[in-house]
Formats: structure tokens, sequence, C-alpha cells
């Protein structure tokens, strides 16, 4: 069995989805069916409006934001270790920040870091961090490699909650800057407190899956978080088709011309 085969098989999208048509270095499509049914071969337009409701979070104190927005990695860093703008540095072990290649052209977006990611420093390491991997490794990605995690929050939320409209503003600037930082091609938005935080409103996963977004003129993608798919195995095929459509997305950001200076 082929290794993709063995991803596929542990994410419980077997034997229903194949990748046909094995691409070259530089491919200009790449077939992706389920039973027949071809992923998009091209990124359909963008969407320029944010999801009606409330507007996207902005920071709480301007002053503070501006001084985030110029830091270097390491200066962002050591700020977000010795922050206490929020009431969630009063229990956390460490902040966390976020991982990976500082630019990389995938930016994955969770919500924030468990018991696990606290104790580690790092996103995603527990059981939905070993899904997340399998999810990047079906698409030919691996963490580090092209690819930078991060959340909405770099502190974690006492018991696992939900982060508050406060905690996610006063670690906005954090995140801004580290877009900023990174400029990735593509921003994927892991479930919807990351959606929500990124796009303003407050829409549902389903009606936001299946689009292109923008945040800040970023293409950005919506799909499931892996916590939740571990708790909802049938979502596991959507979240599979929102990756299908993440990668021809890419493909077709990667071949459109560059923009004029």
């Amino acid at each position: 069995m082929s290794r993709r085969a063995l991803v596929l098989k542990e994410l419980g999208l077997t034997p229903v989805w194949v990748r046909r048509g094995r691409a070259t270095a530089e491919p200009a499509t790449e077939e992706i069916t389920r039973e027949g049914l071809q992923a998009p071969q091209a990124a359909p337009p963008v969407e320029t409006k944010a999801p009606a409701g409330r507007m996207p979070i902005r920071p709480a104190d301007p002053g503070r934001a501006g001084e985030i927005a110029g830091m270097d990695w390491a200066q962002l860093k050591a700020s977000a270790a010795a922050c206490t703008a929020c009431v969630l540095h009063k229990q956390r072990k460490q902040a966390v920040l976020g991982v990976g290649d500082e630019r990389a052209e995938w930016l994955f977006v969770g919500e924030g870091p468990g018991a696990e990611e606290d104790a580690r420093g790092e996103p995603f390491v527990g059981q939905a961090g070993k899904l997340l991997d399998s999810m990047l490794a079906a698409i030919d990605l691996k963490r580090g490699e092209n690819v930078y995690i991060a959340n909405v929050v770099k502190c974690r939320p006492p018991g696992n909650r939900t982060p508050e409209p406060s905690e996610a503003r006063a670690c906005e600037p954090y995140l801004t800057r580290q877009i900023e930082l990174i400029r990735p091609k593509l921003i994927i938005a892991l479930g919807k407190v990351a959606a929500q935080n990124l796009l303003g409103g407050d829409a549902t996963i389903s009606s936001m899956r299946g689009r292109l977004h923008t945040y800040r003129g970023t293409p950005l993608i919506v799909t499931y978080h892996p916590a939740y798919l571990l708790r909802n195995l049938p979502d596991k095929s959507k979240s599979w088709e929102d990756l299908c459509f993440a990668v021809a997305a890419m493909q077709s950001l990667k071949q459109a011309p560059a923009a004029p200076n």
C-alpha cells in the first residue's frame, strides 16, 4: 500500500477518495476525484466581503498594536512570552506563538493551545495535532516545511474553553504581525473560532466552506478544526473536500501572473 493510501486510511477516507494522475514537479493541474467527481481545477473568484455580522476584531490597545506591528520574529516571540494583556496569562505555562517555516506559503490557523500545547510550547501536538499532520501529509505537506501553524490566542483558555472576544482582541496584533512576516500565499482557517476572528461575522462553517475568502488581501479557505473531526468522524470527508479545494486554489495562485509593482 502506498504512503498516500496509508495516510488516507488513517484519516478514515478510504476507499472512497482517489487521487489520480501523479503530478510532475511543476503541475498545471492535478485531478482529485471522489467517485468520479472532479475537484476544482482553478480557484473561484475571491470573496471580497466578510460575512455579515460583527466586524473583524480589532486590538483593544492601538498603541500596543502599533508596537507589535514593528517587531521582528525575535521581538515577537519575546513579547508573546511576557504578555499579560489578558487573563489567559495567569494560568499558562508558556505562550504558544506558533511553529513552522517563517516564510511558508501555507498558514494554518487554529483556535488556541490546549494542555499539551501549553506544556510543550507548540501548537497542535495532541491527538488533534496528529490528525492535522495526517491531513497535511494527504496533500503532500509536512509540519515545518513550507507550512506554518498558529492559533488565534497564544495562551491556553482554562478547560480548553472557547476564547472570549476580549482575549482574541488582545492576541490579534500577534497573529496580524505573524501573517505580515510570513506573507503566506494561502491561509487555512481551522474551525469556527479561527474563521470568525479572521473574517468577522458569525457565519457557520458550512456557509463559509467551499469559497475563497480574503484576510487583508491574502486568500483564505475555511475548514473544520481537527479536534472537531475527532468528535465528528463523518465530517472527515468534507474536510478532505476542503483540502482538495485548497490544493486547487494554491495551484491557481502559483500560476497567476505577479501583480505589477
